[in-house]
């Protein structure tokens, strides 16, 4: 259905407008060469989806550009079987002074659509976007989701053989991001091939048959979605270390008496190694620990709270194993494993030292938010709400031992 081949392009980047005329009259180079793709290639078969991953720059939105035509290749091939429709940027082909009765004519006619098919879709598409009256009202008066409605909509509405979705669903309530899953999952049943580009490794492990990892323009791992969600997080990861200083930005918000201090921590997936992790994968949380002065009653405390800012799990090592002793100077590592069965969603983790079973008494050190992590898709079986409880099911049971019903 779609086939990608040794694809590249470039930019020329000019530091000031006037660089781009005196380039063209002296024919002397005043540009810098940007390489967005760099020998890129991959194939999606029908009813597959390819998930694509990377940072920002990494050349994901220039690919999409080139399969949908509105850029040129510098070099290479791409094929694609039938009609390709794009939910590329909220808004792309919509006039803002049009209805949005209008703005489906217009650009359903962009996608390649006829009269004859937009006449016979057309209820279709209103009756999908759930606008009811604002279908008739001025596109500028729309608000982003009601955009991203009509937009996909349309787009699916189109009869592609191939979809390509770039962050759109992004964008919306959580009611029809779940109703525009189900629709891709039809049409990938219904054999269409989809490129889906996303920053939502869940959507991308729970959709996608296979994913790429985009960086500088390279493909650098193409394979199962959980390996490429890792890999795009361990390049997150290391885009953080360098740019943001992330230690010295766990130590800012600190605070309590220094008496013993956490100088490094780390809080990651077992199987992944990185910040991201499959729930009921063990999550292993490094610590290191400085003591200012001897101290004979510590203890190690954890929070796990979810992005509402709810408590999901506590621990600390007095409830565990009573306190602990430190010498003066001393420097010692603390690890902790953590199975980590809770539902997919971003968690911080605070972390505290102080003695006895609470930190009201003696708080050596205290920081909230010290760590975060996401939780993205199943290690084990699926379950719903906040964490996977123990369960046995029996399908077979017994009806010994219950009370016999009584007679009327």
């Amino acid at each position: 259905m779609i086939t990608v081949n040794d694809l590249h392009k470039s930019f020329k980047l000019f530091a000031k407008p006037a660089d781009r005329l005196l380039e063209a009259l002296t024919g002397r180079a005043r540009h810098a060469t940007h390489v967005a793709l760099d020998g890129v290639s991959f194939q999606v078969g029908e009813g597959e989806v390819l998930g694509v991953l990377g940072r920002n720059g990494a050349g994901k939105s220039t690919l999409l550009k080139l399969m949908t035509g509105v850029l040129l290749p510098d070099a290479g091939q791409i094929h694609i079987d039938g009609r390709v429709t794009g939910l590329l940027e909220l808004g792309t082909g919509f006039n803002p002074e049009l209805s949005g009765a209008q703005n489906i004519t217009a650009n359903a006619l962009m996608l390649g659509m006829t009269h004859e098919e937009i006449d016979a879709r057309r209820q279709a598409i209103i009756d999908f976007s759930e606008l009811g009256d604002y279908i008739h009202e001025p596109l500028r008066t729309y608000s982003s989701g009601m955009v991203m409605r009509l937009g996909f909509a349309v787009a699916i509405h189109a009869d592609p053989a191939c979809l390509l979705v770039d962050e759109a669903l992004s964008v919306g309530d959580g009611y029809f991001q779940q109703k525009c899953m189900k629709r891709i999952r039809e049409f990938k049943e219904q054999g269409g091939a989809i490129l889906f580009v996303s920053h939502d490794l869940n959507a991308v492990k729970v959709l996608c048959d296979r994913a790429l990892v985009l960086e500088d323009g390279r493909v650098v791992h193409e394979g199962d979605p959980e390996g490429a969600a890792n890999l795009y997080n361990r390049i997150m990861a290391r885009q953080a270390e360098e740019e943001e200083g992330r230690h010295q930005a766990r130590q800012h918000g600190a605070y309590g008496t220094y008496q013993v201090e956490i100088t490094g921590a780390s809080a990651l997936g077992r199987r992944s190694g990185s910040t991201t992790l499959s729930s009921g994968e063990t999550l292993e949380v490094s610590l290191d620990l400085h003591a200012r002065q001897a101290l004979e009653d510590v203890a190690l405390g954890i929070m796990i709270r979810d992005r509402f800012g709810q408590d999901v799990f506590g621990i600390n090592t007095h409830q565990r194993q009573g306190p602990f002793r430190l010498t003066a100077g001393e420097r010692r590592r603390i690890h902790l494993a953590i199975e980590a069965a809770i539902a997919p969603g971003k968690y911080t983790i605070t972390l505290a030292l102080h003695s006895g079973d609470h930190h009201l008494d003696d708080c050596y050190w205290w920081h909230d938010s010290a760590l975060q992590f996401e939780v993205a898709g199943y290690l084990g079986p699926k379950f719903s709400g906040l964490c996977r409880l123990p369960c046995e099911i029996d399908l077979n049971a017994s009806d010994q031992g219950l009370p016999e019903k009584e007679s009327t």
